[in-house]
């Protein structure tokens, strides 16, 4: 016998009433009063619904037999911790039965209402027992709550361990060829074609170790909102065939097929030119790194609208569906520990959505399971009108005539400098405290001048802070040359008179294209 539909709601009253009048009766007085009631007609139905979510129960004197009384502690011992299911007894006045004495031994929360009973009396008591078991829901909540951040700070914790332990895996790896190369080189003999393969080893595990610690920065930076974006006009296409192309070296190592299906028009979207190469290169490494060598691989792209669709599929390891949601966490890397493993940080995909998301697009990720495959799809945003198409770079140009004092108390790393850019063509003399710079200064009269900031005695602020104080040497363009490159650091180093901050280990196109510059001051880059 059911007065109202039986549902899920955790505020609902059982009742078990004597007869179905009383039942039906009681039900109406409570559902006129917006508390939901499901009438039970025997003891079992009450049990079975005592599997659901309850608020009160409500019973007669009738049903606390001894058996009773023994089956519904059985499953009041069953309940969660925060669970003290409050149950109202509707007893004969005076009564003092030992089933009913039994009933608030067993039971625990029991309270005792006499019949007759006034509605009032009985409006209160329920509406008294509903705001007591609201408390015990809100308990059940706060330990969920308190479960679920233990949960996340234990699989973060999880996370944390296995980037740390990947972290010195991946900077292990380049270091070792580099240890050999150096040996090589030391004990001399090589031929030009041996040395060459040398150097061009030597070279891209460099490269990779600069990747490394640039991603590290970046996903700092990002995360704390200080990534700036430049917004050009672009060609899209353009974006990804820099991309392939800059992939291609990796994808033709592993035999890959890559398949390019892109439009003969250009894409215009409004963005960040490397950033937005940074993504597509990130996708394509990751489809090469996890399908099996011959493996295929398809680029593609198309309108949908007023939006540009990308994507990025391949025949691979495939990602298991349990993953979907979580690859683009930080430090997530799926299968991380079985042969498959291709290394990597676990930080590449972070930086792919945000970065997409940056752009006011989206990413997603695809896949049907393991060794199914998986495709990611980037959405952007098109321009309405169409791009301006810029001239391709022009080829890197030497450097006669500008004179460059490099200033660096790690005299290989200064060495080095001084003699690459001397090799361009510059005049190039090197210091390596601060107060050799400045002796240096007036005699050598440098337009350009590369500081290190942490250097002992001396550093870079405090040398740079002394050459503006100087008028005749406002002209002269200060590049803060360090290893620190967060926002905080290109604030201290405008304050102190530095043009441009360029962050360890420079990238030598934009110290080319800074120096290639006619003005000889500028806004800090």
């Amino acid at each position: 016998m059911t007065a109202q539909p039986a549902n899920a709601r955790d505020d609902r009253v059982l009742i078990l009433a004597p007869t179905r009048k009383d039942a039906t009766t009681t039900a109406a007085l409570l559902g006129s009063a917006a508390i939901p009631v499901t009438c039970c007609s025997t003891f079992s139905d009450l049990l079975r619904e005592l599997a659901g979510p309850v608020g009160v129960v409500v019973l007669s004197e009738e049903a606390m037999t001894s058996a009773h009384n023994e089956q519904l502690a059985k499953v009041l011992r069953e309940q969660p911790p925060w669970s003290d299911l409050p149950i109202l007894v509707l007893a004969y006045a005076g009564a003092a039965s030992a089933s009913m004495a039994e009933a608030v031994r067993l039971l625990g929360n029991v309270t005792v209402l006499e019949r007759p009973l006034r509605v009032p009396t009985l409006l209160s008591a329920v509406r008294s027992a509903l705001r007591a078991r609201q408390r015990q829901f809100q308990i059940r909540e706060h330990l969920a709550e308190r479960e679920r951040a233990e949960e996340s700070l234990r699989v973060s914790d999880q996370r944390k361990d296995e980037f740390l332990a990947t972290l010195g895996h991946e900077l292990r790896n380049p270091l070792a060829p580099l240890l050999s190369g150096m040996q090589l080189l030391r004990l001399g003999g090589l031929d030009e074609t041996r040395l060459l393969r040398i150097m061009t080893i030597m070279e891209r595990q460099v490269s990779h170790l600069v990747r490394l610690v640039d991603d590290l920065l970046e996903v700092s930076r990002i995360t704390r909102g200080l990534m700036d974006l430049r917004h050009d006009r672009l060609d899209l296409v353009a974006v990804l065939r820099a991309a392939v192309d800059t992939c291609r070296p990796v994808l033709e190592a592993a035999s890959h097929k890559l398949d390019i299906d892109l439009p003969d028009v250009p894409i215009p979207v409004s963005g960040d030119a490397v950033r937005l190469t940074q993504v597509f290169v990130n996708l394509l490494s990751n489809a090469a790194k996890y399908t099996n060598e011959g493996g295929q691989i398809r680029v593609r792209a198309a309108r949908a609208g007023e939006r540009v669709v990308v994507s990025v599929k391949d025949n691979g390891i495939g990602i298991p569906a349990a993953h979907l949601r979580t690859v683009f966490d930080m430090f997530m890397q799926v299968d991380r520990s079985s042969r498959r493993a291709q290394g990597g940080l676990g930080i590449g995909l972070t930086l792919v959505r945000t970065l997409i998301e940056m752009h006011g697009g989206r990413v997603e990720a695809r896949s049907g399971g393991a060794d199914k495959g998986s495709e990611f799809l980037v959405e952007l945003p098109m321009l309405k009108d169409s791009v301006d198409h810029s001239e391709a770079p022009s080829a890197l140009r030497r450097l006669p005539g500008r004179r460059i004092l490099v200033v660096d108390d790690n005299r290989d790393a200064a060495e080095t400098l001084g003699t690459l850019l001397g090799a361009l063509g510059a005049t190039v003399e090197v210091a390596h405290s601060g107060q050799s710079a400045l002796e240096t200064l007036d005699r050598f009269d440098p337009d350009t001048m590369l500081l290190d900031i942490g250097m002992p005695e001396m550093d870079g602020y405090e040398v740079a802070r002394k050459i503006r104080s100087r008028p005749e040497r406002a002209h002269t363009v200060l590049i803060a040359l360090t290893g620190w490159g967060q926002e905080q650091d290109f604030q201290q180093t405008r304050r102190a008179g530095f043009d441009h901050h360029l962050v360890k280990p420079p990238d030598m196109d934009k110290l080319r294209e800074i120096l290639l510059r006619p003005s000889p001051r500028h806004g800090l880059q």
